[in-house]
């Protein structure tokens, strides 16, 4: 019996440490940590002067605490009613007085200057390399590139945590609530301006690490800004109540290398202007000629030559070529795919509307107009064929 139960009793405790390990959280990466007490880790300066008079001011008021107290109760101690103290009858002191403003001064003012001088820091957002727009809605943030590389660049950024770990039947990740679909994507070591409105009720945008928080105002403009000093992903959330789902509104800036950025740019980009052209609409001949000539010109021309001649003996002419005026199928292939052993590559990442436009106008221009089949690519053909 008692073998019986000690293994039972060591079988349950094996389980429970199983499961304490299972259940274990880490650490967020670039937001709060398992029992943190301190402020999150600076990655701009703002946030790592914020943090030095986080710990000065806490100094000052600790000296003082323990000023204070020492003297009374010394005071107290040494004076006591047993042991015979007689109460001072002095009436004032003019040293004591004099003492008591001027200390308290000189210390307002040693701990108000370098206050006021990083507040006047964190509000110049004058020579931004970056302008991008943070709107709160109830509940997620809409960000628009306002200036900078990646203008024009638009989005919204959801909670992107699973239902099943919100409502109990999934264990909790390590950045439960404060992970997002679509993070703020920004360079490292450039001056991102930050403008923030709302379109609801008011929000506020804060990232603890770059020491940021900025009320978003229906009906108003305010801004700020960071420069952040370190590669990663850093977490924030709405710090205004905005309403019922208020928790469930984080902020995830990605800071990446000027490279990866401009590639990031590059491909999204690529995306709107993929989202911009429905790939269903049916489009006049003339209509694809007109957007086919800009995207030859910005794609092809280098190689192929604006009268379509191409370079001989490196790219071939599309002025009389059997592909262009054969079934369009097999040139649709060639742009997606491009030809493997020769310098012609694949051009998938163009949008179905600009592909279709450009094949369009190789079959229309120089002397193949009117020669081939297949006189006009839709992008559903396009579409059809990936």
């Amino acid at each position: 019996m008692k073998k019986w139960l000690g293994g039972t009793l060591g079988a349950i405790l094996v389980n429970a440490m199983a499961s304490g390990a299972a259940l274990a959280v880490n650490d967020s990466a670039g937001g709060p940590k398992v029992n943190q007490l301190n402020l999150h880790a600076p990655v701009t300066s703002i946030a790592a002067d914020i943090e030095w008079l986080h710990w000065m001011m806490l100094g000052i008021c600790l000296i003082i605490f323990l000023a204070v107290f020492a003297v009374m109760f010394y005071s107290i101690w040494a004076h006591r009613k047993s042991r015979g103290a007689k109460p001072a009858t002095f009436h004032e002191s003019i040293g004591v007085e004099i003492a008591w403003t001027v200390v308290p001064f000189l210390i307002v003012i040693g701990m108000a200057l370098p206050a006021t001088k990083t507040v006047v820091a964190m509000k110049d957002t004058s020579n931004a390399d970056l302008t991008v727009k943070a709107t709160g809605y109830q509940w997620k943030w809409g960000y628009d590139y306002l200036n900078g590389e990646g203008e024009g660049i638009a989005f919204l950024s959801n909670l992107s945590t699973p239902a099943a770990q919100m409502n109990g039947t999934e264990p909790k990740g390590d950045n439960y609530l404060i992970e997002v679909d679509n993070p703020l994507v920004v360079p490292v070591n450039k001056k991102v301006r930050v403008v923030t409105t709302a379109n609801d009720v008011i929000h506020a945008w804060m990232v603890p690490a770059f020491g940021v928080k900025q009320d978003a105002i229906p009906g108003f403009v305010r801004d700020t800004w960071f420069r952040a000093e370190k590669v990663g992903e850093f977490r924030g959330q709405c710090a205004e109540l905005c309403g019922k789902d208020h928790a469930f509104m984080p902020i995830v800036v990605k800071v990446v290398s000027q490279e990866d950025y401009s590639k990031w740019v590059e491909e999204q980009k690529a995306k709107l202007a993929a989202l911009a052209d429905d790939p269903n609409k049916t489009w006049t001949a003339d209509e694809l000629k007109t957007r086919g000539e800009k995207v030859f010109a910005s794609n092809c021309v280098a190689c192929h030559q604006a009268n379509g001649k191409g370079v001989p003996g490196t790219f071939p002419a599309l002025d009389g070529d059997p592909t262009v005026l054969g079934p369009k199928a097999a040139q649709i292939e060639v742009v997606l795919k491009g030809r493997p052993g020769t310098a012609m590559a694949s051009f998938a990442h163009l949008s179905d509307t600009e592909i279709g436009a450009v094949i369009t106008y190789t079959r229309n221009a120089w002397s193949n107009a009117g020669k081939g089949e297949d006189p006009v690519v839709q992008p559903l053909d396009v579409k059809s064929a990936r």
